[in-house]
């Protein structure tokens, strides 16, 4: 039976992959890598920290010589490294930390297969923030990079290092350029989750009817455009792209773009909340109304990007073709299922 390593197994994608592994692919052993925290974040782990084929090891992409070390220790079938400094923003305030974390971290794993675990099969999540966002046509694994964040950028040099070992020393190395994917799961940081919270906090509002004043949400570019994916598909793809006989590189996507106010009128919607918002003014201005005229949403440009991808657009035919892969979780299902999740913390 198969070992698997997973960095960055709390965030949602690694939980997710984690128990594809376990309960549908029968997986003799998961190991997970966290980072070393006073209050570990084990909220996405509860299927499997008591899960006896799962082992949590605390440890740091950024220290090779224990990344040798557990390739030595242990026999790791297939490596996935899930682990990133992935909130956009955060790059621009923190680049040299995000570069250290997403590009020097790939290459101690890959340093510490190719010395003591040259068989290991090697799965590297770039992102689509490395495309940069200049055009509306879907994005191959043939588009040129033009990365607009220190995000973009250290991954984008995780991905080539990818390619550069899997050409120069032969390994099963390859990287998914996963479009943006969400799922109730998502990190608290995200503009996603951001908008699933503010309408729990609305619903929560308008029930107490205690007169308190009413949570404002605030958000940045409501016109930008992202392909948005559901997480528990894409840890599909990455599982069938490592099953090949030979390493590849593959888009996850589903071809289709969405605006943040598109994924905010969703949230605002779903079943539990029912409300329909309205929108007046434009810009920096822009407001949307609930039905009885109230405020719920401002535009503040406090969350505008320094440089703004505009538009992310996936094309996903080579994984159609090649893993048999497609998305199967419609985008208002991932809405519904992040505004649910975000009512039942909040209640």
């Amino acid at each position: 039976m198969k070992t698997a390593l997973i960095t960055g197994i709390s965030g949602q994608d690694g939980s997710y992959l984690a128990e594809l592994l376990l309960r549908h692919q029968g997986y003799g052993n998961v190991i997970g890598l966290t980072r070393r925290k006073s209050n570990p974040d084990t909220v996405n782990l509860k299927e499997l920290v008591d899960h006896p084929s799962t082992l949590l090891v605390e440890g740091d992409l950024e220290d090779g010589g224990f990344l040798s070390q557990l390739f030595s220790i242990y026999k790791i079938d297939e490596c996935y490294n899930l682990a990133a400094q992935s909130f956009v923003a955060y790059s621009f305030k923190n680049p040299i930390g995000t570069l250290m974390a997403n590009t020097l971290g790939t290459m101690n794993l890959l340093e510490a297969i190719r010395h003591h675990s040259p068989e290991t099969r090697f799965f590297q999540a770039s992102t689509s923030e490395m495309y940069g966002g200049f055009h509306n046509d879907p994005m191959s694994e043939k588009h040129d990079f033009h990365p607009r964040s220190p995000y973009g950028t250290s991954k984008l040099a995780a991905y080539w290092h990818t390619v550069n070992m899997r050409e120069a020393f032969g390994l099963f190395a390859c990287n998914g350029i996963l479009f943006n994917h969400e799922s109730p799961r998502r990190g608290s940081d995200f503009v996603t989750q951001k908008i699933v919270r503010g309408a729990a906090a609305y619903k929560i509002w308008k029930d107490s009817g205690d007169g308190s004043e009413i949570p404002l949400l605030r958000l940045g570019n409501l016109e930008a455009k992202r392909d948005w994916g559901d997480a528990r598909d894409f840890v599909r793809g990455m599982w069938l792209a490592i099953q090949k006989d030979s390493p590849g590189d593959y888009v996850l996507a589903t071809g289709i773009a969405r605006t943040v106010r598109e994924f905010v009128e969703i949230a605002f919607r779903h079943s539990s909340i029912d409300t329909q918002i309205t929108w007046e003014g434009e810009g920096e201005q822009e407001i949307g109304k609930d039905p009885e005229g109230r405020t719920v949403i401002a535009v503040d440009s406090q969350f505008y990007r320094p440089t703004e991808v505009n538009a992310l657009l996936g094309d996903w035919t080579r994984a159609r073709e090649e893993l048999d892969w497609k998305p199967e979780i419609s985008f208002d299902e991932t809405v519904n299922d992040m505004v649910q999740a975000a009512l039942e913390r909040a209640g």
